[in-house]
């Protein structure tokens, strides 16, 4: 008897049974999934099987890109900062915690506009703080120095003194302000140039000194037993009665427009200028338009003939020592500025 071919609903049961005896139920086409675990691709498929090369695996990119870069740098930067800060204080230039005495703002560079010559110079430029009144009294500072000048000159001694009540931060305290003076007037430049003039330093144990060179405060300047008011502009002066050469403390700290910022170089021509009325010298006029000002020209108002001219008016002292003749000149310190020679444009005095 031949055998039927089986039906195919019982070949699907016999798969199934086949199946779920060897503990490996697995989707047959039409029937509902067993519990079987899921379907699941293999990273290496039998390629006798298949007929399929597997891909290969992909390389895995880095997540972070710049960033790995970028963090490190910022990191290196930050520390540089806080290094920086802690080297040279606060950026914002705090130096409230600074140790040790202030000392005056020195203004080294010229202003950003051109200064006029011609007119308005007598005014006080912008600068440090300085104080306005003082004890009304004085104290020599202590020192000596050598004779200096050219042999067989005469002689003249001074003393150096400062104002009590002067805050020694305002002018770099009293050692830096001697040595200031004793330097102007030892230069090669200064009167002891000339050869007939020789100075020398000395303090309170010498008797009768020529002259006294103080730095004062504006409100005993003005005193009209000093430097008076008259003109109404910060000034020095020299009182031949007590001979006292009266340094204003607010154009030691400020200066003078002419001199555009140049402290130094204003300092130089204070000491020379007021010194200059020691030995007999009086005010002068611009000699050449366009040269050098003559030390003892009115410098700290300006170095134009006809403006000094208008600001020495109320004085009348002054009237008639410079003409309007329009000579505009450019600032000098110095008695000498060549060392010793005469020039035609900048005579002594």
């Amino acid at each position: 008897m031949t055998k039927k071919p089986p039906r195919s609903s019982d070949a699907v049961s016999s798969t199934r049974t086949d199946l779920s005896i060897r503990g490996e139920q697995r989707y047959v086409r039409g029937e509902r999934r067993t519990d079987a675990e899921p379907l699941a691709a293999s990273w290496k498929p039998d390629a006798e099987h298949s007929g399929i090369r597997p891909l290969p695996r992909p390389r895995r990119r880095f997540r972070y890109g710049w960033r790995v870069y970028a963090v490190p740098l910022l990191v290196v930067v930050t520390v540089l900062v806080l290094l920086n800060i802690t080297r040279t204080g606060s950026p914002l230039g705090d130096t409230s915690a600074a140790s040790g005495p202030a000392t005056a703002p020195v203004v080294t560079e010229g202003s950003a506009t051109p200064v006029n010559l011609t007119t308005g110079t007598a005014v006080l430029p912008g600068g440090g703080a300085y104080p306005q009144a003082g004890a009304g009294t004085w104290r020599v500072l202590p020192g000596t120095g050598p004779v200096v000048g050219k042999p067989g000159g005469r002689v003249y001694h001074y003393r150096i003194a400062v104002e009590d009540g002067i805050d020694a931060s305002v002018y770099a305290g009293d050692d830096a302000f001697a040595k200031t003076v004793n330097a102007i007037l030892d230069d090669s430049r200064s009167w002891i140039a000339g050869g007939s003039i020789d100075l020398q330093w000395v303090d309170s144990s010498f008797a009768d000194p020529d002259f006294t060179i103080a730095l004062t405060t504006s409100n005993t300047d003005h005193r009209p037993d000093l430097c008076g008011f008259q003109i109404q502009y910060e000034g020095s002066c020299w009182l031949l009665s007590t001979q006292q050469v009266v340094i204003n403390v607010a154009r030691w700290v400020r200066g003078a427009l002419a001199f555009d910022g140049d402290l130094g170089l204003y300092r130089e021509y204070a000491i020379n200028h007021e010194v200059g009325h020691v030995f007999g010298n009086h005010h002068v006029g611009c000699a050449t338009n366009g040269g050098l000002a003559p030390v003892m020209m009115e410098q700290t108002f300006g170095v134009a003939d006809d403006y000094v001219y208008d600001v020495n008016d109320p004085q009348p002292a002054n009237r008639g020592q410079v003409q309007r003749d329009g000579r505009v000149c450019r600032v000098n310190a110095w008695p000498y500025p060549q060392g010793g020679s005469y020039s035609p444009d900048n005579p002594p005095g």
